[in-house]
């Protein structure tokens, strides 16, 4: 196999620093620190923020006694062998731009010890080049699934520090999620614009928000945006008791009504069903999406004219917001001073207002999701937001 990141660095690259990198390793160098970085998973806003903070940390630690690699499109680059070495000013002008500049992809956790038609030993090849590449420490940046190879990579006995991003919020052991706030962001403003069509017609609309096992982003964009019933995962719903609100609504002399829908909310009935039954019962669905069978029954049900809008992808895309930028650049340089200190197998993470570290076993396999008695949805309720329960 070709080893694409050395061919791209050797393409410009002096000559004479090879020359000397290959000496200093036969004298069994050992100054300079060697770091690779790589995003996993889901795009979303504010990864580019927290390369940055990374990058420009490890500067400011290590001067030039460091070298930082980025590995392209996530661990399928680290099975490739596809990386480049990077240098200083990759990492400016970064601080706002959406998506990740090091490119990313989904690589199932389920599958990376499987091996399949292409007779590819992935965790093999993902150790082997990180031990080609002699790298000090692998950052990772990812979410959920991410976590999983993270840990599985410590285990196997590599450097890793690892940063928590996805706009679900949904990773254990931290409060917070960078991309999480940008995107809730996005989704209110869909909910906002959707409030003028809705009045101005007098109809009923369903926002279908992301959030496939986990409702913090359309919890928080529900609320954010004056939704009159949010439907989460967490909270199987009734469709009798949505029509019910619906028509109170109306009766009230309220003409237009706007649901936040998470993507992966579900009915009471299917909450019942096993793993196998509910995905057989999803298959069968002749609706697009959840959203499109929930305005078919309430139509049926209340009479009223409804209306679907999917945001989809919009919620990644764009800049991120002022606090993910912080908060890419704390978990950023937190991630930094544990590379300094050799302290691997760690997540940084937001506890209590502080970034610490956690150790990778306790957050891999793990699903933050919304308790029904939080705070969020209390106070939603309090004001007459109703959860279809």
């Amino acid at each position: 196999m070709i080893d694409k990141g050395r061919a791209r660095t050797s393409s410009y690259a002096p000559a004479l620093f090879y020359l000397t990198r290959i000496l200093s390793y036969g004298k069994g160098y050992i100054g300079m620190k060697r770091i690779g970085i790589l995003t996993s998973g889901g795009d979303c806003q504010g990864l580019n923020a927290a390369i940055r903070g990374v990058c420009k940390a490890l500067y400011g630690e290590f001067k030039d006694g460091v070298e930082i690699y980025g590995i392209h499109d996530g661990y399928r680059g680290l099975m490739d062998g596809d990386y480049h070495r990077m240098a200083p000013q990759d990492f400016s002008g970064i601080l706002t731009l959406g998506g990740t500049i090091l490119g990313t992809s989904r690589q199932p956790f389920k599958m990376m010890r499987v091996i399949g038609d292409d007779n590819r030993d992935k965790v093999k090849e993902m150790k082997d080049t990180y031990r080609r590449m002699k790298l000090d420490c692998l950052v990772v940046l990812g979410g959920n699934g991410t976590h999983k190879t993270a840990n599985l990579l410590s285990e196997e006995g590599l450097n890793v520090v690892s940063l928590p991003k996805t706009i679900d919020n949904d990773v254990w052991g931290t409060e917070m999620t960078f991309g999480f706030h940008s995107a809730v962001e996005v989704a209110t403003n869909v909910v906002d614009c959707i409030h003028t069509t809705a009045t101005s017609h007098g109809r009923v609309f369903i926002v279908e928000i992301m959030g496939h096992k986990v409702g913090w982003l359309p919890l928080y964009a529900g609320v954010a945006g004056g939704a009159d019933v949010i439907l989460l995962p967490e909270i199987p719903y009734h469709i009798d008791s949505i029509a019910a609100t619906l028509e109170a609504r109306n009766k009230a002399g309220k003409s237009f009504s706007i649901l936040a829908v998470a993507e992966g909310a579900l009915s009471v009935e299917e909450s019942k069903l096993s793993k196998k039954e509910f995905k057989a019962a999803r298959a069968r669905m002749q609706q697009p999406s959840i959203s499109y069978r929930l305005a078919k029954e309430i139509s049926e049900k209340t009479g009223q004219e409804i209306r679907v809008t999917v945001p989809g992808h919009f919620q990644r895309g764009g800049s991120p917001c002022a606090y993910d930028r912080v908060l890419s650049t704390r978990f950023g340089t937190a991630a930094a001073k544990l590379i300094k200190e050799q302290k691997y197998g760690h997540m940084v993470a937001l506890q209590n207002g502080a970034i610490v570290p956690v150790p990778l076993g306790e957050v891999a396999g793990k699903l933050k999701t919304v308790p029904v008695d939080c705070e969020e949805i209390l106070s939603a309720r309090e004001i007459g937001i109703t959860f279809g329960d």
